[in-house]
């Protein structure tokens, strides 16, 4: 019986690892991944628990997460701050306890995948507003075409809800636009810390008035701090990361699938499907998004 030649001398050659860049560019993107499907996946589970203590509650307590994480990151010096760093930290604190609490009732309402949708025009506004090319100005129509149809008159139509998803992307416009200012004034994470710290002590009687009229299971707080985890502390701690190894324009680009993660986490989580009009009106916001990041030039 023939036997197999040996390679005992002479080793098969193995394929060389990839460069560094493209690791990094991989490691980026699965970050990416994680942390989209981790912020996505933390507000489907804190909605379980809105039975319980209602979308209030639930923010309340991703609050308190949120405040925890940033505080032990970013420490900021409080005291040193002058009036010119405090009063965009204010008001940044305002935006992101409001952001959370209308795009939480949305959800409520509509469901993840289209307040998800809603919430996501923030950032594309804020994006488009600042081109001049009739490209953007088609992205932005191609967007609005997709509200309008996602919004369009129908007996099951919940515009309560609609109407809170768009106040979160406003919210969120302004999140973007304010932490811009913050970044400027305050060195580090503290500004942002700093906000979540006072948000958390707004929420605080907020959350106190909550558990008493809605006593708490265990269960429903478990939920509500794991929304807290999962979309707070794992989203931020996987964007610093990611931010430091892809692009800007990649990272722009791949936040515009979030939408779409939301739509598929709402429906294997929570068990809401979509209809084609509303799937052809998320289709219609990410693709504006998608369109405007890549034909960007540096």
């Amino acid at each position: 019986m023939r036997q197999a030649p040996e390679h005992s001398a002479v080793a098969a050659p193995q394929a060389a690892p990839p460069p560094a860049p493209e690791r990094r560019r991989l490691t980026g993107v699965a970050a990416m991944f994680g942390s989209g499907l981790s912020n996505q996946t933390g507000a489907a589970i804190g909605s379980l628990a809105f039975p319980v203590l209602g979308p209030l509650g639930v923010v309340a307590v991703r609050q308190y997460v949120a405040a925890l994480v940033l505080l032990a990151m970013g420490r900021p010096r409080v005291r040193a701050f002058t009036r010119q760093q405090w009063w965009p930290v204010l008001l940044l604190a305002v935006v992101f306890g409001t952001m959370n609490l209308t795009l939480y009732s949305a959800i409520d309402r509509i469901g993840l995948g289209l307040a998800v949708t809603l919430e996501f025009l923030g950032p594309l506004a804020v994006a488009l507003a600042a081109s001049r090319r009739r490209l953007d100005a088609g992205c932005a129509v191609l967007a609005a075409a997709g509200v309008v149809v996602l919004m369009r008159p129908q007996p099951s139509t919940d515009y309560v809800g609609m109407g809170l998803g768009l106040v979160a992307a406003c919210c969120w416009a302004s999140y973007i636009l304010l932490n811009r200012v913050v970044g400027r004034r305050i060195p580090g994470a503290q500004g942002a810390a700093a906000a979540a710290g006072v948000s958390a002590l707004a929420f605080l009687p907020i959350g106190a008035v909550v558990a008493v009229r809605h006593p708490p299971t265990a269960g429903a707080v478990l939920c509500a701090v794991a929304a807290g985890v999962l979309s707070s502390a794992v989203p931020y701690l996987a964007d610093l990361l990611t931010l430091r190894k892809v692009p800007a324009q990649t990272f722009g680009l791949f936040m515009s699938v979030n939408p779409v993660l939301a739509a598929v986490v709402g429906w294997g989580v929570l068990g809401q499907g979509l209809g084609v009009w509303e799937w052809a009106s998320m289709g219609a916001v990410v693709t504006a998004n998608a369109l405007s990041i890549l034909t960007t030039r540096d």
